[in-house]
């Protein structure tokens, strides 16, 4: 029988996975089922199509691989959202309409969450009502404590919907922590720096076996400090500068005479955000948009602007972004190609451009980072090791902010995707 208490959940923006300690086994995560074999990153997304059989229409839902297979393969496209951890902070964001049925913003990430749960009793062989999850330091869009606790509450409410009867939660950077401290032999004092995709998180602590051996206190840990920005953040840039010049953006309609706008900025700022893009599929919007071709000094570009919201191709756009992110953090120049039927988009972009787009966000999490050493009353010198993991810890200008503070030979990473996972899986057999 598996011992429930040694479950670690990391509920992830962008992807999700879980961890099980069996004993000196070691931490085992769980397998995800996708074509072509399995995954450990399960996506934290849900797609939804309506059903119409003998007079009567059903909702059906799907997540995670399965969900990203049905949105391909259907010819008529339902709602896929993704993102939705980004929401938890927004007090006026609290549900949305899906086929004329309203949903709670926890009823979709406890749709999500269930399906994990359900994949992770069928492997380890037990039902599970309890677990350790992460949280990020600063919830996306948290502007005040009020706001991240508010988003912890809705947080937890999903997993108790989800079927979770108690779960603890720990911050992410820490749980990455101890994931980095089960290799270490020695103690050390650690920077943890988790990237994720709506959060950028950090944790300053003393760690290993000495530690453990002798007992946690509460002096081991010397501050945790996060921003509300990272991987989707950078998508946007990318999408702001490589993709919506080409969707209309900053072009011209003709109207009573007057050279206006033809697309209003918000629509391309929600374009950035993949939690928003689904929302631009409304009736009122569309109505907008094939005013605007008429008039559209450029109307192909709006055309195809049209053509990426009306057939919902955010999760191929979505796909597209992330590749050339991906190439850029080894290459120094890298191919943007998104294509679907007649719409497609081809540009070059350099590492150096991609850098410029997001210095800005750069600049933020450097100042946190510093602003994190100077509260804790510590030099960088006597940090010993910086452990980043997280997708956005590839980005080389990410790399540098440590690296030139800490010195290349301190900076180490590694399973960025689970590495949160497993260490909550561990602070979890740990706290019993």
């Amino acid at each position: 029988m598996v011992d429930r208490a040694r479950i670690g959940i990391d509920f992830g923006t962008t992807n999700s996975s879980i961890a099980l300690v069996r004993g000196s086994a070691g931490v085992e995560l769980v397998q995800f089922a996708q074509t072509g074999g399995s995954t450990e990153a399960f996506r934290s997304l849900l797609y939804l199509e309506q059903i119409k059989e003998l007079g009567r229409s059903s909702i059906r839902s799907w997540t995670g691989p399965a969900a990203i297979e049905q949105y391909l393969l259907a010819e008529t496209k339902g709602r896929l959202v993704q993102s939705l951890k980004s929401h938890l902070s927004s007090r006026s964001l609290t549900s949305t309409e899906v086929f004329g049925r309203r949903y709670t913003i926890e009823d979709l990430i406890a749709r999500i969450l269930f399906d994990i749960r359900v994949q992770a009793e069928r492997q380890f062989g037990t039902p599970i009502r309890r677990a350790t999850a992460g949280r990020p330091v600063r919830f996306v869009g948290a502007e005040t404590d009020a706001d991240n606790h508010y988003a912890l509450s809705r947080l937890k409410k999903a997993f108790h919907k989800a079927g979770f009867e108690t779960v603890d939660f720990e911050m992410e950077p820490v749980a990455a922590a101890y994931h980095y401290e089960s290799t270490l032999d020695h103690d050390e004092l650690i920077l943890i720096g988790d990237f994720g995709g709506g959060t950028s998180d950090f944790s300053l602590l003393h760690a290993g076996p000495g530690v453990r051996k002798r007992g946690r206190s509460p002096g081991d840990l010397l501050g945790n400090s996060g921003v509300g920005l990272a991987g989707d953040a950078f998508d946007a840039r990318i999408v702001r500068n490589l993709v919506s010049p080409r969707l209309g953006a900053g072009s011209s309609a003709r109207s009573m005479g007057k050279v206006l706008p033809a697309v209003p900025n918000w629509v391309y700022f929600k374009l950035e955000r993949w939690r928003h893009l689904s929302f631009l599929r409304t009736n009122h919007v569309m109505t907008m948009l094939r005013s605007s071709l008429a008039e559209a000094l450029e109307p192909e570009k709006i055309a195809a602007l049209i053509q990426l919201i009306e057939e919902d191709l955010g999760y191929q756009l979505h796909r597209a972004v992330q590749r050339v992110k991906y190439e850029l953090s080894s290459a120094h120049r890298a191919e943007f190609h998104f294509v679907d039927g007649s719409l497609e988009i081809r540009a070059t972009v350099t590492r150096r451009e991609f850098e410029d787009w997001i210095a800005e966000e750069a600049g933020v999490i450097e100042r946190c980072v510093d602003s994190l050493i100077e509260t804790a009353s510590v030099s960088s010198r006597e940090v010993d090791r910086v452990f980043l993991t997280g997708g956005s810890s590839f980005v080389p200008a990410i790399r540098r902010i440590f690296e030139a503070r800490f010195g290349a030979d301190r900076v180490r990473s590694g399973d960025e995707f689970t590495s949160v996972a497993r260490g909550l899986a561990l602070r979890a057999a740990e706290a019993g």
